[in-house]
């Protein structure tokens, strides 16, 4: 088996947490609070780590979310954030808040989000007219085409 690629990370302040796993089997790395932040209500809040990486060329960092903070109603309002693998600043988490009640305190040590490292396929686009795209069952169905949930 391949040696696994080694990110390099660096604390900006003393008191930040290196990420962890919170299994053996976890696909993400835990991230942490640097510093108790609020979020209000309907607003989005850089949070901050306290870290810097450098990923590894040819991956990425998928930053996502914990599903327990969701389930409160803290959410990552964009999903999931990439981080490239060219970026050396301080790793932020944004985060809005959704739930009961005015705002959300995030504690200092909190975890957070969830870091995920993926490779990166080096792929090439194509141009063609549309008709040499090929056909498919699917073909222009988006939004629910396949089925309910």
């Amino acid at each position: 088996m391949d040696e696994p690629p080694i990110v390099k990370i660096a604390k900006t302040e003393p008191n930040a947490r290196i990420p962890t796993k919170g299994s053996a089997h976890a696909a993400g790395w835990d991230l942490y609070c640097l510093e108790e932040t609020v979020v209000s209500f309907r607003s989005s809040v850089k949070v901050r780590t306290g870290l810097r990486v450098a990923i590894p060329e040819g991956y990425e960092g998928q930053v996502r979310a914990r599903s327990s903070l969701g389930s409160k109603g803290l959410i990552l309002p964009h999903s999931i954030g990439t981080i490239d693998a060219d970026y050396r600043g301080e790793l932020f988490v944004l985060m809005t808040w959704i739930g009961d009640g005015d705002s959300y305190k995030v504690k200092s040590g909190e975890r957070i989000a969830q870091l995920v490292i993926s490779p990166i396929p080096n792929v090439q686009f194509s141009e063609v007219e549309i008709d040499k795209l090929g056909d498919t069952e699917r073909g222009e169905g988006g939004f629910g085409s396949t089925g309910r949930f």
